[in-house]
């Protein structure tokens, strides 16, 4: 049996007929980039999430620099986030010259540790970017009330939770700003890259709008220096029509890791753990397991494809070497990263193929 960690080809065959619709509608339009597709994308996004303004741009890394330039951070201003996520969350950072000031993550949830942000604080900290990895949220009450002590903004790294709530609040409507990536692998994916900055900041969100087009109010007269970091048009009609599905495609997340959960509990993994505060939307279904390296390789001797996120964090990556930090200081991240193994997870994922991954998974770990 030939098992994927994802299928893209399989959903867009469902709904081949509306999307193939709506890339014809922009084609016959003429209007490519910032037209009519995006307007209508950006306000059934605002309305889905519960948001003011949805802000669409070029990527989930653009999401990310177009906020943190919009809060006009100057270099060497100090930002607090996790070693354990995408490169991308720091990448920028570095990219604004601004300082990334890691804080190890919850040994359960794999996101920051609330408990250990305040220590990390100093007269030049001016943001906490929290990651709500695999699908499900940090425990965002903590982190703002930190934020609101200290004066400090937050930005939520939303790139692999879209659709989750924490508290019956949706992600990117816990903090300041919340930052989208349209990756095709993610739970809704474009046929290409995109993202979204959203915020109930009028003013930021005007800002947001000018940054994406060279820091333009009008064409050719610029405000601020800003980046060319556009949606699409195709992008977001695709998007468009995929967004009314995706309540649904989470929930089948869902049922594809009970499935998992319970077929695994008596195995010597650790499975996905959810804070009762939370409801995940299973980006990714990622357990732990001490001997990961023999076990990938002997699931892909069966068939079965998976991948790791993430297996070095970013402490220990040489782009990140100048911040200074070594092995060990940041314990959690370390072990978590040096186990984790993600399975096949998808919506359209057939149960028997989820019984075969288990299965496997405890005949390796049997024998």
């Amino acid at each position: 049996m030939q098992v994927q960690q994802m299928d893209l080809v399989t959903q867009y065959k469902q709904l081949k007929t509306e999307i193939d619709d709506a890339i014809q509608k922009v084609l016959d339009s003429g209007h490519f980039i910032l037209g009519e597709a995006v307007k209508e994308f950006e306000q059934t996004m605002a309305n889905y999430i519960g948001i003011k303004h949805a802000i669409g741009c070029a990527s989930g890394t653009d999401a990310l620099q177009l906020a943190m330039m919009a809060y006009d951070f100057q270099p060497q201003d100090e930002i607090i986030s996790t070693p354990m996520t995408f490169v991308a969350t720091i990448e920028v950072m570095k990219l604004l010259g601004l300082k990334p000031v890691f804080v190890d993550i919850d040994p359960k949830t794999y996101c920051i540790d609330p408990a250990q942000i305040e220590e990390k604080i100093t007269e030049k900290t001016k943001a906490i970017v929290p990651v709500h990895l695999y699908g499900q949220c940090a425990d965002m009450d903590p982190i703002n009330e930190i934020a609101r002590k200290h004066n400090l903004k937050v930005i939520e790294d939303c790139a692999q939770a879209i659709g989750a709530t924490y508290k019956g609040r949706k992600s990117c409507t816990l903090g300041d700003v919340g930052c989208l990536s349209f990756f095709p692998s993610k739970n809704l994916g474009a046929y290409g890259d995109g993202g979204m900055v959203l915020t109930n900041d009028d003013q930021i969100a005007q800002k947001l709008r000018m940054l994406r087009v060279h820091g333009a109010e009008s064409k050719y007269r610029h405000i601020f220096l800003g980046i060319n970091s556009r949606l699409d048009s195709i992008q977001a009609a695709i998007l468009n029509v995929k967004l009314k599905y995706l309540d649904g495609w989470n929930e089948k997340r869902r049922q594809v890791a009970a499935k998992y959960t319970e077929l695994l509990k008596d195995s010597d993994v650790i499975v996905p753990y959810t804070a009762p505060y939370n409801v995940h939307t299973y980006h990714q279904y990622t357990i732990q397991v001490k001997d990961r390296k023999r076990l990938q390789e002997y699931l892909k001797t069966k068939g079965i494809a998976t991948g790791i996120h993430y297996p070095v964090p970013l402490h220990l990556q040489p782009a990140f070497k100048k911040l200074g930090y070594k092995e060990g200081d940041f314990p959690v991240s370390e072990q978590v990263s040096s186990q984790v193994l993600s399975l096949p997870m998808y919506p359209e994922l057939p149960e028997e193929h989820v019984h075969y991954v288990a299965m496997e998974i405890k005949n390796f770990l049997a024998a």
